[in-house]
């Protein structure tokens, strides 16, 4: 399993709107010069973001763009699944039910089980505000004389 660049940059986007959080609108221009991502591509993002409900967008001149949620209330897993699918490592793990001819006698399925709840159990518990803090807490050690 590979997360794509438009699960990464939906982060990176999310994560750069909770640092920037002063109560203005944060541009995508903005997010893209601190991020070097293309403005194009991060438009694309920004849009499945939005449609979803979990950016707003603030039209005009001084516009931009606003988490609509507190970052403890986005998980990695809300967001990734949102800009790729399931997270499942294979897909017979896809469906409630496993579709697999061999699901019954199939020796690695276990393996593929484990797998699954360890990302699973990384990406529903790590929230925005995890790497906010993280984040923070990279800066404050980049003290320099």
């Amino acid at each position: 399993m590979r997360v794509s660049t438009k699960g990464r940059y939906a982060i990176r986007f999310m994560l750069d709107l909770a640092l920037h959080n002063t109560g203005e609108p944060v541009r995508i221009k903005d997010v893209s010069g601190r991020q070097g991502i293309s403005d194009k591509y991060l438009e694309q993002v920004v849009s499945i973001l939005n449609k979803a409900g979990f950016v707003r967008s603030i039209r005009g001149p001084q516009g931009g763009y606003v988490l609509t949620r507190d970052p403890k209330d986005y998980t990695m897993g809300q967001i990734l699944r949102l800009t790729e699918g399931d997270m499942v490592p294979v897909a017979c793990l896809a469906d409630d039910i496993n579709q697999c001819d061999r699901a019954d006698n199939c020796v690695t399925l276990h393996f593929w089980k484990k797998l699954d709840a360890a990302i699973s159990s990384v990406i529903d518990n790590t929230t925005l505000a995890d790497l906010v803090e993280e984040e923070q807490g990279m800066m404050a050690n980049n003290y320099v004389i």
